[in-house]
C-alpha cells in the first residue's frame, strides 16, 4: 500500500539556518486575481487574470495593456481565464495554450484553446475541446493542463460541485482528467462507453497537474470538501475514488460517504485534514535549491494545520516516492497562494489570489 500522511503529523518546519536563507521579494503587483504564469524564452512573463486579461511582465514591469485576442469568459464564481500553459515547441511554434469558463453563470462549461503569440498579440486563437455535459454551476471546472512527453495533453475538469455522482461515471467529463492530443482531439479512453478522452475518474476539483520530466510520473492535486484535500499519481484508467472514498465531509458536517477507500479505487498519496485547499503544484528540478530535488510544492488558499495566519507554500518531502515530512513557507505574507512554478533560474514565482494580486519570488542569496 503506498504511503500517506496526515498533514497533522508531517507538517515539520523548516529549521531556522534554511529559513534564514530564504529571501522573498515582490516582483509586481496590481494583478486581478491572477490564476497562472508561464515564463516565455526572452525572459516575460505571460499571466492569466480571471477577469478575463492575459498580462505581460517584462523585467518586473507589469504592462498597461493586456494582450489581445484572449477569447471571452464568464468571470463567476470560480470561473475566468484560468490556466496559461506554453506548447512545448513554443520557440518554434509559438503556440499558447489556455482553460476558461465559458457561457453565463446557469448554462456555461469548461474550454480549452490555444494561439500563437506575436510580440503582444495571440493570433489565430481557436477552441479546441469544450467539456461535456453543459451545467448550471459556476464553481469546480478544474483546468488545470499539462504536456505529457509526447506532447499530449492532460487537463483536469471538476465535478461541477452539484454533479459529483458524475464523477463515477466516465460516460461524463464531471471529475475527469481528460487524455488530449496537442491539436485537442480526444485520444482513446480506457473506459468502456467513455465521454471523448476520459483517462481517469473518481476527482472533486482537480487543482494541479505536474510531470516529473525525470520520473515521468504524473502527480495531481485536488480539494476535498471539508477536510480530504489530495495528491494522487495519476495512472490512466484507475478511478481516484471521489465521492464513494473520502476523508473529507460535507460542508455541513454530514458524511459524504462512510468510506475512506474502497477496492478498485486509488488512496492518495497524501492526503490533509483539515484542508490547506491546494491550488497549484510542481515538482523541484532546479539547482538554486538542490536539495528540494524532486519535492513537491503546493501553493495553498488556507492555513488548514499550519501555524500561519493564511494561505502559504507547502513543500511535500518525497524519498524514494514516499512523502516524509512537510515545510511551510511564506506564512509571513499572509495571502492566498494561488500558483506556483519554477523559474528558469530555479528560483520558484508565486501568485497570490486577490484582487491586488501579487507576482512573488522565493529565491536563495
Amino acid at each position: 500500500m503506498r504511503q500517506w500522511i496526515f498533514a497533522l503529523l508531517a507538517a515539520a518546519m523548516l529549521s531556522p539556518a534554511s529559513l534564514a536563507q530564504l529571501r522573498h521579494e515582490t516582483v509586481t503587483a496590481g494583478l486581478e486575481f491572477p490564476w497562472s504564469l508561464a515564463f516565455l524564452p526572452d525572459g516575460r512573463v505571460l499571466v492569466t487574470e480571471k477577469p478575463g486579461r492575459l498580462r505581460l511582465v517584462e523585467n518586473g514591469v507589469l504592462r498597461a495593456e493586456p494582450v489581445s485576442g484572449v477569447p471571452e469568459v464568464l468571470f463567476s464564481g470560480q470561473g475566468g481565464l484560468l490556466d496559461v500553459v506554453l506548447h512545448p515547441d513554443f520557440a518554434s511554434n509559438h503556440l499558447v495554450y489556455l482553460t476558461w469558463s465559458e457561457g453565463s453563470s446557469r448554462d456555461n462549461t469548461l474550454r480549452l484553446g490555444r494561439g500563437r503569440l506575436e510580440g503582444d498579440v495571440l493570433v489565430d486563437f481557436e477552441a479546441i475541446f469544450t467539456a461535456q455535459p453543459r451545467r448550471d454551476t459556476d464553481v469546480h471546472y478544474g483546468a488545470r493542463l499539462a504536456f505529457l512527453p509526447d506532447n499530449s495533453i492532460l487537463l483536469g475538469i471538476g465535478d461541477g460541485f452539484d454533479y459529483r455522482e458524475e464523477a463515477q461515471r466516465a460516460a461524463s467529463h464531471f471529475g475527469s482528467y481528460v487524455h488530449l492530443r496537442e491539436d485537442g482531439s480526444p485520444v482513446a479512453s480506457p473506459f468502456p462507453d467513455a465521454a471523448p478522452g476520459v483517462y481517469t475518474i473518481g476527482h472533486r476539483n482537480p487543482q494541479a497537474i505536474t510531470v516529473d520530466p525525470v520520473t515521468g510520473i504524473v502527480y495531481s492535486n485536488e480539494h476535498g470538501p471539508r477536510g480530504g484535500d489530495e495528491i494522487n499519481i495519476l495512472v490512466e484508467g484507475r478511478n481516484y475514488g471521489w465521492p464513494v472514498a473520502t476523508y473529507g465531509v460535507d460542508y455541513t458536517g454530514a458524511l459524504v460517504s462512510p468510506y475512506t477507500s474502497y477496492p478498485g479505487m486509488e488512496e492518495p498519496l497524501l492526503y490533509w485534514v483539515p484542508s490547506i485547499a491546494p491550488s497549484s503544484m510542481t515538482i523541484y528540478r532546479g539547482a538554486m535549491f538542490a536539495e528540494w530535488d524532486g519535492d513537491l510544492l503546493v501553493t495553498a488558499l488556507i492555513r488548514g494545520d499550519a501555524e500561519v495566519a493564511s494561505g502559504h507554500l507547502r513543500r511535500v518531502d518525497l524519498e524514494d516516492g514516499a512523502v516524509v515530512g512537510q515545510d511551510v513557507l511564506l506564512g509571513e505574507v499572509e495571502a492566498r497562494m494561488r500558483f506556483v512554478t519554477v523559474a528558469p533560474d530555479g528560483s520558484l514565482y508565486l501568485l497570490t489570489d486577490d484582487p491586488e494580486g501579487q507576482l512573488i519570488r522565493l529565491y536563495r542569496d
